[in-house]
């Protein structure tokens, strides 16, 4: 592996030049300061960070695997997902995701400790548990590398013996383990090899007993606002003594002195009237924890099945790129209905929006303010569209908005034409949930309407057929212009406003644009379903009055035109924008 970071703005790159390889059936620690690049160096590897160089798995970059969470699973920070999904939940969808079986999930909740949590929700987890669920993500598609950035940062003793444990195991079974950690000593407890690095580049490359020797010496500690004076002030009486010391000043007043004791380093600071904030011996031990935890094992002092609870910390938004590596799902489809049905979002905006429909319908009937037709789809006038179709669009704009708001997929940089077939199976799931809100609606407010005036109130006309062939299309549409919408801007709420757009802006241009001012017949697009309709009776005799002629009748009306022209103008821009994407992400 050898990669650098893009250089921006000016600054100087954070990971340079950095070369090295980690092998199969060892446990490699990548260690260095706050700020020396680990968390970048990992984001480079996997492809989630632009910069140059060559990253090879097994030798071959991991940008040509048909499916690279098969080959590396990572752990980058927080298990990205919605809060509300519960860990179950988001295991089943991730296995979709990278092509896992449904057996797995359990394999990986036994494996984890998690299976008394399996209900709990993601924003309800402790620290320790939401980390056990992100290496059960990186373990579903049983990849033989282990990426992790900082698995063990914040956890107990106990959790990290765990997390010892099941490193250790992966390598053994021939497995590839790299884990960065800012803690030295604690690098060499658990790694067979160590990487040290500092400002992005390689300063050690070290076994992990050479590395304890060379670099965990005993030391003493010393802050002080005079670091760089006592630093002299030491060396120059070791010097007149005959002794030899090491003193070394950090950033903050840090001054680190090999060879010496804490006596000695007090004294001569006594002596010369150097303040000192600190002053301890620090240790090199770098014996292991005793009587480590097999993995899916809990802790000692715990519940059978559970994990120790670390303090739960809030839950930030991860950045992009946190979850499985996946150009596309492996299965869009089971991924799609997984991640729609996973929490209730979806199935309450549905669910509102048939109750509020019926509701609409029995009042519209009452009042004889609308239209049989108009009153079973609840769509009054000072509204400008139903509450069903409303609620398809919003359920399509969760579709793609809810996907970049919490990501659960780290999109690798494939081809597009992998990632067209997430579109599309988004496209499918979101026009059946159209289609189940709208003929749910006309359905439960024809049957209360039947109820509450009698079957007579249920007067339908002739063209019954086409006007519920419009009602569905029209929902399908809009949800599909928020699916579109939000993936075009990447949030919700430009879909819901894709959707709004159709009868608010949209269908009054179309209007102006068909109908000629003058009233000129010619011109006039008044006259088009006839013309329409006589051209299908050309073309279909028997079918004159049938599905052909409602069909050109749908399509010619204001509403129609502008659903269709809004849908054309999203796909154009969502392809230019994919596209444009794709072209930026390349090195």
């Amino acid at each position: 592996m050898g990669v650098s970071s893009r250089t921006r703005h000016g600054r100087e790159p954070v990971v340079r030049e950095l070369t090295f390889d980690v092998r199969p059936g060892q446990v490699t620690a990548l260690v260095g300061p706050e700020g020396a690049g680990k968390s970048s160096t990992l984001r480079l590897l996997l492809g989630l960070d632009e910069g140059r160089g060559d990253t090879h798995f097994r030798g071959s970059p991991l940008h040509r695997l048909a499916h690279p969470a098969r080959e590396v699973g990572a752990l980058l920070g927080d298990v990205p997902g919605h809060p509300a999904r519960t860990v179950r939940s988001q295991l089943r969808m991730v296995g979709a995701a990278v092509g896992a079986p449904p057996s797995r999930v359990d394999g990986t909740l036994a494996a984890t400790g998690l299976t008394a949590h399996a209900g709990r929700r993601l924003d309800r987890l402790s620290l320790g548990m939401d980390r056990r669920l992100g290496i059960g993500c990186a373990l579903l598609a049983e990849p033989g590398t282990l990426l992790l950035d900082e698995p063990l940062r914040g956890l107990p003793p106990e959790e990290r013996s765990w997390w010892y444990a099941l490193l250790r195991a992966h390598a053994e079974r021939g497995g590839t383990v790299l884990c960065t950690t800012a803690d030295p000593r604690e690098a060499a407890r658990f790694a067979d090899r160590v990487l040290a690095i500092d400002a992005g580049r390689l300063v050690a490359d070290q076994d992990a007993a050479a590395f304890a020797r060379s670099r965990l010496r005993p030391r003493v500690a010393v802050r002080s606002p005079h670091a760089v004076r006592l630093a002299g002030l030491l060396q120059r009486e070791a010097r007149a003594g005959g002794r030899g010391i090491e003193a070394v000043t950090e950033s903050g007043g840090l001054l680190s002195v090999y060879g010496s004791t804490c006596a000695e380093v007090g004294e001569t600071a006594f002596r010369h009237r150097v303040l000192l904030h600190r002053l301890t011996d620090e240790s090199g031990d770098t014996a292991p924890d005793p009587s480590p935890v097999p993995p899916g094992d809990p802790a000692p002092d715990a519940p059978a099945g559970t994990p120790p609870e670390a303090p739960r910390a809030p839950r930030v938004r991860p950045a992009r790129g946190g979850g499985p590596l996946v150009s596309a799902p492996v299965r869009p489809l089971r991924y799609e209905v997984l991640r729609m049905t996973g929490v209730r979002t979806a199935p309450l905006v549905m669910a509102g929006a048939v109750v509020a429909s019926v509701i609409l319908c029995v009042l519209l009937a009452r009042s004889r303010a609308a239209s049989v037709p108009l009153a079973l789809a609840g769509w009054p006038a000072l509204l400008p569209l139903p509450p069903a179709a409303l609620a398809a669009g919003l359920v399509g704009a969760l579709s793609l908005g809810e996907e970049h708001r919490y990501p659960a997929l780290a999109a690798l940089h494939g081809p597009l034409a992998r990632r067209l077939r997430l579109l599309a199976a988004k496209l499918l799931v979101t026009a059946v949930a159209a289609l189940l809100t709208a003929l749910l609606a006309v359905g439960i407010g024809a049957a209360a309407l039947a109820l509450v005036y009698g079957p007579g109130s249920l007067a339908l006309p002739g063209d019954a057929p086409a006007l519920l062939a419009g009602w569905c299309a029209l929902a399908v549409g809009c949800a599909w212009a928020g699916l579109l919408g939000a993936g075009v801007f990447r949030v919700t709420a430009a879909g819901v406003a894709a959707v709004l757009a159709v009868p608010v802006a949209v269908v009054p241009l179309v209007r102006e644009a068909v109908d000629d001012p003058g009233g000129g017949p010619a011109r006039s697009a008044a006259g088009l379903p006839g013309r329409l309709g006589e051209l299908s009776w050309t073309a279909f005799p028997g079918w004159a009055d049938g599905w052909p002629a409602a069909g050109t009748r749908l399509f010619a009306q204001p509403m129609g035109v502008a659903l269709v022209l809004s849908l054309s103008v999203l796909i154009c821009a969502y392809m230019v924008t994919a596209g444009r994407r794709e072209v930026l992400r390349r090195p």
